[in-house]
């Protein structure tokens, strides 16, 4: 009987995690499953499968993180999604890369530390009067500061974290906040399902746990596809999953925010075939690996 782990969070309070909906159809097709956190010691090759899904606490040990993925691919298991393309993706270094190949992303500076002038650099380049300030490692809006030009008093935090810390400055986008972040599901290259994610009260995040809301999204209008699309097949290796997150312009263009191959939550409760055809998709994933 082959069994799969779900690479998880050891304190799981407080977060939204849908994984448990793929696991009866995994059993229903002979597997054992587990979710396994991902800091728990562990022998790695009692697994034939090891998919990476809700790691969420990763960034704060990076180092250590890392080389449980490395042990990972070294085992007997298969890692999904490729620790090469994990790798890759950790560092949001990713995103101009993939803009170099002609995938729009919303306008962003990369620095390497920050300081009040650069700071207030930024809003004359960016043309804006609102920016947003983020790690250029990171996940779940960690250390990601909402500022206006008007109220320098609210700037001494973000300035404290990334004194000398790598992130990346961006125009603050008004539609997040007016209509939402849209993200595509992928399993193995083509679309599964679409939801719009949308932004709590007074908040600009769109994560379900600082109170954001999640709104199904049958059918994505073209040109979101097509962005989406793009920016999928300009990545180094296709992935096994993936979560395009985009947002529209005031050019009404879609532009990336992040392509996620890590630990993106896939958003199973708001497409209720998505997990069945997870399931059967890691299974004749494997049963090809076998051949």
């Amino acid at each position: 009987m082959p069994a799969c782990a779900f690479l998880s969070i050891s304190n799981t309070e407080g977060w939204f995690i849908d994984d448990d909906l793929v696991h009866p159809f995994l059993e229903k097709l002979g597997w054992t499953v587990k979710n396994i956190p991902w800091n728990q010691p562990t022998d790695w090759n009692q697994f034939d499968l090891v998919v990476i899904r809700s790691p969420w606490d990763y960034q704060q040990h990076l180092e250590a993180f890392q080389k449980v993925l490395r042990k990972i691919d070294q085992s007997q298991a298969i890692l999904l999604n490729p620790l090469e393309l994990v790798l890759w993706n950790i560092h949001k270094g990713y995103l101009f890369e993939l803009e170099q190949k002609g995938v729009e992303l919303v306008p962003t500076i990369r620095i390497k530390g920050l300081d009040l002038p650069s700071l207030e650099k930024a809003f004359e380049i960016l043309q804006t009067e609102q920016l947003v300030v983020k790690p250029i490692i990171g996940a779940n809006a960690d250390d990601t500061f909402w500022l206006k030009k008007s109220q320098p008093e609210h700037w001494t935090k973000a300035l404290s974290v990334f004194q000398n810390k790598d992130g990346m400055i961006q125009p603050f986008m008004q539609n997040i906040v007016d209509e939402g972040e849209f993200s595509l599901m992928y399993f193995l290259g083509k679309l599964s399902h679409s939801i719009i994610k949308t932004v709590g009260k007074g908040d600009f995040r769109v994560q379900e746990e600082h109170g954001g809301g999640v709104i199904p999204l049958a059918k994505p209008e073209k040109s979101l596809f097509a962005a989406a699309e793009k920016a999928l097949h300009a990545l180094p290796q296709k992935p096994f999953y993936a979560r395009v997150d985009l947002v529209r312009t005031p050019q009404n263009t879609f532009a990336l925010m992040e392509l996620e191959l890590i630990e993106p939550c896939l958003y199973f409760r708001f497409d209720e075939n998505s997990p069945e055809k997870f399931a059967n998709l890691l299974h004749a994933f494997w049963k090809a690996k076998q051949t």
